[in-house]
């Protein structure tokens, strides 16, 4: 099945063609098509299983045929947990949507409220939200629903148990009776199942397994590093090993670009692709990085979506990703095909949380990897006491090449590395 089999309209096809899709994922296949037919939708799905797409396509699809916004108004609400994932939702809008003359708005805590009022003022087709900004909105008349089409419940099971359920019983009390109700969650709990009952009418039930497995020729391992550190250090690991076709991911625009500075400053040929730049230039990007005219690629998780490179052989994450199941994503593009790749990831004492939940994810703790000369002022919890031998060799930023995975549910292996250049000297236990 191909996205134009699903009957999407053109202006979409578009847009899923550019961003390299050309197959749709088991839970968008299922639930495209209910959610176009107009039904209620209750679909077991984790991050990770491309159900992002599943919802914001066919609700794309829908918008575009009627009437705009009126000022204040949106005629569909995307409710999710975390501003991270609010975000990431609109990006996603912006991204499918973008042959479309529709008007989207995120709007999420722990920031200004005036600029995103005044954002709401000419009304929006699509509102991305978190539950208790949204409220703060609708008290100060800042937002109306009389226009409500569509409401698409993200991660259900995350926000109840983040303790958002009274705040969407307000949320639902204020909208129209007659609207379509999408409800993704990883789980159906009980709970879940409490809250449908007043939600959904005769939903159509979607269920699909999470790819959360990583490849088996892929080496993972992290670097513990202090965040200002990271640059340095990206450009010395590649260096010292004389690394080729090294795909590099930031999380933001912002810092893909100071990354691909920075790796330029030191004599690296590099390019970023993100968001911000045109189609030509991500499209030249690419091409030079599959031909090695450049050595390395700093893109972010969205302008990374599709690209399909044989035999990638190296990629590291100077950010961990908020949401785990992207970390698949993201290594998952080396060691295919049964050919081995490595993975390796920065981090820093502000992504601990990430970093567990990636762990618990994959099902396994990845080896940390300590470089000389970036040694971290803060340490990562949980790891292992730091038993490893310090290098043989004296010379300071050294390392050498992983050779050892860790086992599945095994305590964090902790080394040192050194550079694969240094004679080993003799040491004593």
């Amino acid at each position: 099945m191909t996205f134009s089999e699903l009957g999407l309209i053109l202006p979409l096809q578009r847009a899923v063609t550019e961003a390299g899709y050309t197959t749709p994922s088991p839970i968008q296949a299922k639930a495209i098509p209910a959610i176009m037919q107009g039904n209620d939708v209750m679909a077991a799905a984790q991050t990770g299983t491309g159900k992002t797409a599943g919802f914001t396509l066919p609700l794309l699809h829908r918008l575009a045929d009627g009437k705009p916004a009126k000022p204040n108004q949106a005629r569909a609400l995307v409710l999710t947990p975390t501003r991270e994932l609010a975000a990431q939702v609109e990006e996603s809008i912006k991204v499918y949507g973008k042959y479309l003359p529709l008007r989207s708005a995120v709007v999420f805590g722990g920031v200004k409220i005036n600029p995103q009022m005044m954002r709401l003022r000419k009304g929006v087709d699509v509102l991305v939200a978190t539950p208790g900004r949204l409220l703060d909105l609708y008290q100060q008349n800042a937002i109306r629903f009389d226009q409500l089409e569509v409401l698409v419940l993200d991660e259900a099971d995350r926000m109840l148990d983040m303790g958002f359920i009274h705040d969407i019983r307000k949320i639902i009390a204020a909208l129209p009776v007659k609207r379509q109700n999408l409800m993704f969650s990883a789980t159906f709990s009980k709970e879940i199942r409490d809250l449908a009952k007043k939600l959904v009418n005769n939903p159509v039930e979607i269920s699909v397994a999470a790819a959360n497995t990583t490849a088996q020729g892929v080496k993972q391992w992290i670097v513990p590093v202090d965040k200002k550190q990271k640059p340095a250090l990206l450009s010395q690991l590649i260096q010292d090993n004389n690394w080729h076709q090294v795909l590099v991911f930031s999380k933001t625009k912002h810092g893909a670009n100071k990354l691909t500075k920075h790796l330029e400053t030191q004599g690296l040929k590099a390019s970023a692709i993100h968001g911000n730049k045109s189609q030509g230039a991500r499209t030249k990007a690419l091409a030079d990085f599959k031909s090695n005219a450049i050595q390395v690629l700093v893109a972010t998780d969205i302008a990374a979506r599709g690209l399909d490179i044989d035999q990638l052989p190296h990629v590291i994450n100077v950010d961990l990703p908020n949401v785990a199941a992207d970390y698949v994503h993201r290594i998952g593009r080396t060691g295919r095909a049964g050919a081995v790749g490595e993975a390796v990831s920065l981090v820093s004492a502000d992504e601990i949380q990430q970093l567990k939940d990636i762990e618990k994810l994959i099902g396994k703790n990845l080896t940390r990897e300590y470089i000389d000369g970036f040694e971290p002022t803060h340490e990562l919890p949980n790891v292992v006491p730091r038993t490893a031998k310090k290098p043989a060799s004296s010379q300071p930023n050294s390392r050498r090449n992983p050779r050892s995975p860790t086992a599945k549910n095994a305590k964090p292996q902790v080394r040192s590395r050194r550079s694969p250049r240094a004679k080993p000297q003799n040491k004593s236990n």
